[in-house]
């Protein structure tokens, strides 16, 4: 089963440095669980200064501009992983939070995760 991991947070993160510890501790967690075929994709994203949103609202379409300050918390990241249930989602997201907890005690945020459609949509 496929899952969609997000880091969220507040756009002031985007300026300051990662730690390394973090950086070193983010390669070594990715590459064992790239070795073990669960980690598929993942990546930061830039800042909202880089990026625009499209809009749909009664009927029209229209594009607007980073930054998004109206926006409380950006997604910074994604991650995908392939696992064999629930469980091992929840266990792989909950350790990439505690790499941030102990790499960058200041860090605030917060990881989203759910599961890819595989049915119909809207189907459990």
């Amino acid at each position: 089963m496929r899952y969609m991991m997000f880091i969220k947070h507040t756009e002031d993160y985007r300026g300051k440095e990662i730690p390394a510890g973090l950086i070193e501790a983010m390669g070594e967690f990715i590459g064992e669980y790239s070795k073990q075929g669960k980690f598929i994709d993942g990546a930061g994203l830039k800042s909202s200064h880089k990026g625009k949103k499209v809009q749909l609202r009664n009927g029209q379409l229209s594009v607007v501009d980073g930054p998004f300050t109206e926006s409380k918390e950006l997604v910074g990241g994604y991650a995908i992983v392939d696992v064999d249930s629930d469980e091992e989602a929840l266990d792989i997201c909950r350790k990439f939070m505690e790499l941030h907890r102990v790499h960058w005690p200041e860090f605030e945020g917060e990881s989203e995760l759910r599961p890819f459609e595989t049915g119909a949509p809207g189907s459990e």
